[in-house]
Protein backbone atom coordinates (compact mmCIF):
# COMPACT_ATOMS: atom_id res chain seq x y z
CA UNK A 1 0.00 0.00 0.00
CA UNK A 2 1.08 3.52 -0.78
CA UNK A 3 0.03 6.73 0.89
CA UNK A 4 -0.76 9.18 -1.89
CA UNK A 5 -0.81 12.96 -1.97
CA UNK A 6 -2.61 14.46 -4.96
CA UNK A 7 -2.27 17.69 -6.90
CA UNK A 8 -5.27 20.03 -7.29
CA UNK A 9 -6.06 18.35 -10.64
CA UNK A 10 -6.28 14.92 -8.97
CA UNK A 11 -2.99 13.59 -10.32
CA UNK A 12 -0.55 12.00 -7.89
CA UNK A 13 2.01 14.44 -6.50
CA UNK A 14 3.90 12.01 -4.24
CA UNK A 15 3.94 8.46 -2.89
CA UNK A 16 5.07 7.25 0.49
CA UNK A 17 4.94 3.98 2.41
CA UNK A 18 4.25 5.87 5.65
CA UNK A 19 1.09 7.83 6.34
CA UNK A 20 1.01 11.50 5.32
CA UNK A 21 -1.57 14.06 6.53
CA UNK A 22 -4.18 14.89 3.90
CA UNK A 23 -3.51 11.84 1.74
CA UNK A 24 -5.16 8.54 0.88
CA UNK A 25 -4.09 4.91 0.90
CA UNK A 26 -4.01 3.04 -2.43
CA UNK A 27 -2.99 -0.50 -3.33
CA UNK A 28 0.27 -0.98 -5.23
CA UNK A 29 -1.71 -2.26 -8.24
CA UNK A 30 -4.03 0.77 -8.42
CA UNK A 31 -3.99 2.26 -11.97
CA UNK A 32 -3.06 5.72 -10.64
CA UNK A 33 -0.03 4.26 -8.85
CA UNK A 34 1.07 2.31 -11.91
CA UNK A 35 0.65 5.36 -14.16
CA UNK A 36 2.66 7.53 -11.75
CA UNK A 37 5.51 5.03 -11.47
CA UNK A 38 5.63 4.36 -15.20
CA UNK A 39 5.55 8.02 -16.17
CA UNK A 40 7.97 9.27 -13.54
CA UNK A 41 10.85 6.84 -13.98
CA UNK A 42 9.33 4.30 -11.60
CA UNK A 43 9.33 0.54 -12.01
CA UNK A 44 8.95 0.44 -15.78
CA UNK A 45 11.31 3.38 -16.20
CA UNK A 46 14.00 1.63 -14.16
CA UNK A 47 13.49 -1.63 -16.07
CA UNK A 48 13.89 0.14 -19.39
CA UNK A 49 16.95 2.04 -18.19
CA UNK A 50 18.47 -1.16 -16.82
CA UNK A 51 17.94 -2.98 -20.11
CA UNK A 52 19.56 -0.13 -22.03
CA UNK A 53 22.47 0.00 -19.59
CA UNK A 54 23.05 -3.75 -19.88
CA UNK A 55 23.31 -3.30 -23.64
CA UNK A 56 25.90 -0.54 -23.12
CA UNK A 57 27.93 -2.85 -20.87
CA UNK A 58 27.73 -5.65 -23.44
CA UNK A 59 28.96 -3.30 -26.16
CA UNK A 60 31.75 -2.04 -23.89
CA UNK A 61 32.91 -5.59 -23.13
CA UNK A 62 32.79 -6.50 -26.84
CA UNK A 63 34.87 -3.41 -27.67
CA UNK A 64 37.46 -4.22 -25.00
CA UNK A 65 37.73 -7.77 -26.33
CA UNK A 66 38.04 -6.64 -29.96
CA UNK A 67 40.82 -4.18 -29.01
CA UNK A 68 42.63 -6.95 -27.10
CA UNK A 69 42.40 -5.04 -23.83
CA UNK A 70 40.80 -8.09 -22.22
CA UNK A 71 40.10 -11.63 -23.36
CA UNK A 72 36.74 -13.34 -23.09
CA UNK A 73 38.45 -15.92 -20.87
CA UNK A 74 39.59 -13.17 -18.46
CA UNK A 75 35.99 -12.88 -17.31
CA UNK A 76 34.59 -15.20 -14.63
CA UNK A 77 32.91 -18.35 -16.01
CA UNK A 78 29.45 -17.12 -14.98
CA UNK A 79 29.99 -13.82 -16.80
CA UNK A 80 31.22 -15.64 -19.93
CA UNK A 81 28.10 -17.84 -19.96
CA UNK A 82 25.75 -14.88 -19.44
CA UNK A 83 27.38 -12.84 -22.19
CA UNK A 84 27.22 -15.72 -24.66
CA UNK A 85 23.59 -16.43 -23.75
CA UNK A 86 22.59 -12.78 -24.23
CA UNK A 87 24.53 -12.51 -27.48
CA UNK A 88 22.77 -15.62 -28.82
CA UNK A 89 19.36 -14.41 -27.70
CA UNK A 90 19.94 -10.97 -29.20
CA UNK A 91 21.02 -12.47 -32.53
CA UNK A 92 17.95 -14.73 -32.67
CA UNK A 93 15.61 -11.96 -31.57
CA UNK A 94 16.80 -9.58 -34.28
CA UNK A 95 16.98 -12.28 -36.94
CA UNK A 96 20.64 -11.46 -37.45
CA UNK A 97 22.32 -12.76 -40.57
CA UNK A 98 25.47 -14.57 -39.56
CA UNK A 99 27.29 -14.49 -42.89
CA UNK A 100 30.75 -15.13 -41.46
CA UNK A 101 29.86 -17.90 -39.05
CA UNK A 102 30.68 -17.74 -35.35
CA UNK A 103 33.33 -15.74 -33.58
CA UNK A 104 36.23 -17.36 -35.45
CA UNK A 105 38.76 -14.85 -36.70
CA UNK A 106 39.52 -14.71 -40.40
CA UNK A 107 43.18 -14.37 -41.29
Amino acid sequence: MFHVLRNSDGSIASLARSERPGGEMLADEHPDIQRFLGGKGGASGFNEADAEFVRVLEDLIDTLIMKNVIRHTDLPDAAQRKLMLRKGLRNRMHGALNLLGGDERLL
